[in-house]
């Protein structure tokens, strides 16, 4: 079902919400019965009929029309909130308060109502021709520095030696751990590298290692974290018992142009460092461009007018908190574990991020502002044109990638990325660029706009011209 097929009617509320009332077609509660009614045949016998050859018809008559409606609204509910939000064209904030209206008879509409917090609207300041400051790109000797010393580390080479080990040495080793005398699985290596003061293994191992000399044996007592990745070992005291066959440490290269040479492939070090230097340029230039424009954004983001209610900054501080939460848990991270690394709580946490939450409300807010002010509607070239990489690596074509995002629902998020990223280049491209120098100088400068701001301004003179 295409979101064009709910019917909706949006009701503003105070306080940047509104109420959405939502009716789904009598066909296509009909439709989506007879799927879950299939689905609930392929588990059923009854006489005449071989398993999972029930007909729907069948199925909701032995079932019950409500309990297949009831599973059917269940599964379907979903889909029909966010195709209920696309066909009322809001852009919603936080979660919704969703009331389900009885289920229908037969032949019948399906209705329910959705409260909810809608990005807020902004009434637009000057917008064109906005002066912000822009940095010149460059690359300083110690960032050089620090990328030469890392190609150094990655040429170095391990020698062995005889004295004991200490931080950044490495030691080769065999180890047996056991927990309560017994060996566990997963707790015994040999010719094990490992370097000290890496911070790797589990804490407490590396350090009973400091000093230790090719052929020395210890024992290393450690307790593991209690969310170790092992839960049988999780929170455990274990003893590892540890021989060192070798202790090895770095032999940087020379900082010459041999080292260039067999690097690089430069001929002297004077290039090596003029080829770093290039580099770090021009990956300082695509930083540069994108806090140009962020600082564009801002720009024209304080010089607008945007109500924000609290509520609203809330719902999307635990937005962000719940996208956060999300990628941790694919680097294995649990919420839980992020608290006690953070060493504060989950309010503390969602306090910090309501600032952030408040400025990226005001930046969608004029973002918008500006889409409907310049007219920017992305053309199907426009959206043909973005599909060609996806398109590329899946093999397929744009045109084809373009109909299976509309029949999933997705085309209008990629028109409303291309839009933004529009409305965004076009804010960029009509700013005009001063030098940070300028730009620091202007803001210290009072105004009688600022003046307003402050009951400590008088007394400061303002100078016409200069800009806000």
């Amino acid at each position: 079902m295409s979101p064009a097929a709910v019917k909706t009617s949006v009701t503003e509320l105070p306080e940047s919400r509104v109420r959405v009332e939502a009716e789904i077609p009598a066909e296509e509660v009909e439709r989506r019965m007879e799927a879950t009614a299939r689905q609930l045949a392929q588990n059923m016998r009854m006489p005449g009929f071989r398993k999972g050859k029930v007909p729907a018809p069948v199925v909701i008559q032995r079932v019950g029309r409500e309990a297949v409606l009831d599973e059917t609204v269940r599964g379907a509910l979903g889909r029909w909130y966010l195709d209920a939000i696309d066909a009322a064209g809001i852009h919603p904030v936080g979660d919704p308060n969703l009331d389900l209206g009885d289920l229908p008879e037969q032949g019948q509409p399906l209705t329910f109502t959705i409260e909810i917090g809608v990005r807020p609207t902004a009434t637009l300041g000057d917008y064109k021709g906005i002066e912000v400051g822009k940095r010149e790109p460059g690359a300083d000797d110690e960032a050089i520095g620090a990328e030469i010393e890392a190609l150094r580390e990655r040429n170095a080479r391990l020698e062995t030696v005889d004295g004991p080990a200490g931080d950044g040495d490495f030691l080769v080793m065999d180890y047996v751990g056991s927990v309560d005398g017994e060996n566990f699985a997963g707790g015994e290596g040999r010719d094990q590298l490992i370097e000290l003061g890496s911070g790797r293994l589990v804490p407490g191992f590396e350090e009973q290692l400091q000093g230790a000399k090719a052929g020395e044996e210890r024992t290393v007592t450690v307790t593991f974290p209690g969310d170790y990745g092992a839960e049988e070992l999780a929170g455990k005291e274990a003893q590892f018992a540890v021989t060192i066959t070798e202790v090895k440490r770095k032999d940087l290269p020379e900082l010459d142009d041999d080292f260039a040479s067999d690097a690089a492939g430069f001929d002297t070090l004077a290039e090596l460092r003029e080829d770093v230097a290039a580099k770090l340029r021009e990956a300082d230039e695509t930083r540069v461009e994108a806090e140009f424009r962020e600082a564009v954004l801002d720009a024209v983001v304080r010089d607008a007018k945007v109500e924000i209610p609290e509520a609203l900054v809330e719902a999307r501080a635990h937005e962000l908190w719940e996208r956060m939460l999300h990628s941790l848990s694919h680097q294995g991270i649990s919420k839980d574990a992020y608290l006690r690394i953070a060493g504060q709580s989950e309010e503390d946490l969602l306090a910090q991020a309501r600032p952030d939450a408040e400025q990226a409300l005001r930046r969608e807010a004029v973002i918008a502002a500006v889409i409907e002010a310049e007219g920017i509607e992305p053309s199907e070239g426009d959206l043909l044109d973005a599909l060609q990489a996806t398109a590329a690596r899946e093999g397929t074509t744009p045109e084809k990638l373009r109909d299976r995002l509309e029949k999933a629902g997705r085309l209008d998020d990629l028109r409303d990325d291309l839009a933004q990223r529009a409305a965004l280049d076009l804010l960029a491209g009509e700013a005009t660029p001063i030098s940070v120098e300028q730009a620091k100088a202007r803001d210290k400068l009072w105004t009688p706009e600022k003046g307003a701001a402050s009951e400590d301004a008088p007394g400061r003179l303002w100078t016409p011209g200069t800009g806000t």
